[in-house]
């Protein structure tokens, strides 16, 4: 299992994870180009990728523009394995040392990944919209966090 930051020509096989999920699934994959993917992980912000056997299997990307995290998606083949909550940290540990204080994501209601960020310590914090859950993280609330492991 290899972490790493992602490149351009990551951008093919996230989308093989990110339309392979069985939840927050998209209603549409072409509402998220892969000229969308660029934008996000070289000009907003910056994304990782976690690769087993070459292959990549989950991706996380932070938003420096919105205070966002756009995505984190695994593979459900390769679900809780530890890779959710590494490229997590790795996500955080940069967007916060980018001189961020807040960031927030939105996530579907009953779903695996909102038990996953309220086990996190994210905390809610009403809805996004119409049909997802607000998940919101401070600075001082993910060293805390980071500490207290």
């Amino acid at each position: 299992m290899r972490f790493r930051e992602a490149k351009i020509d990551d951008i093919k096989e996230i989308q093989i994870v990110r339309n392979s999920v069985k939840e927050n699934t998209l209603s549409n994959p072409d509402l998220v180009s892969d000229k969308d993917c660029e934008e996000f992980l070289f000009k907003r912000g910056k994304g990782w990728v976690c690769e087993i056997k070459n292959q990549i299997v989950g991706f996380a990307i932070a938003d420096l523009k919105e205070d966002n995290i756009w995505a984190l998606f695994i593979n459900p083949k390769f679900e809780r394995k530890g890779i959710g909550s590494k490229l997590q940290s790795i996500m955080l540990d940069w967007y916060f040392e980018n001189g961020k204080e807040n960031v927030w994501l939105g996530t579907a209601p009953n779903t695996n990944a909102e038990k996953f960020y309220s086990k996190s310590g994210w905390i809610k914090n009403g809805m996004h919209g119409t049909k997802e859950v607000k998940f919101e993280m401070s600075k001082k609330q993910w060293e805390n966090i980071k500490h207290s492991r």
